[in-house]
């Protein structure tokens, strides 16, 4: 798919995935259907806005480490509860 455009909010939307949900980039990529190099430049642009100071804290990474994976894991959840609902009505 060269040449195609994304909007910023797609590209917003993928960052977060990234960094927010903890998702690998690869893994991100392949679901949108870009290429990894499209989501590493995004990752770039749109990542922090603020200067990488650096982890003072090895308790902050931890920390973000875990909210990034719990984000992550409750969406799964939310999923595989709509998935159970939508085949339990197909049942009927």
């Amino acid at each position: 798919m060269s040449g195609m455009r994304y909007t910023e909010e797609f590209k917003r939307d993928a960052v977060a995935q990234v960094t927010d949900r903890g998702y690998s980039v690869k893994s991100v990529a392949d679901r949108l259907g870009v290429c990894t190099k499209s989501v590493y430049d995004w990752v770039k642009r749109y990542g922090s806005q603020e200067p990488n100071q650096g982890i003072v804290d090895e308790g902050q990474a931890e920390n973000r480490r875990l909210k990034a994976e719990l984000a992550r894991v409750t969406e799964e959840r939310d999923i595989l509860k709509k998935a159970a609902a939508y085949f339990a009505s197909e049942c009927r």
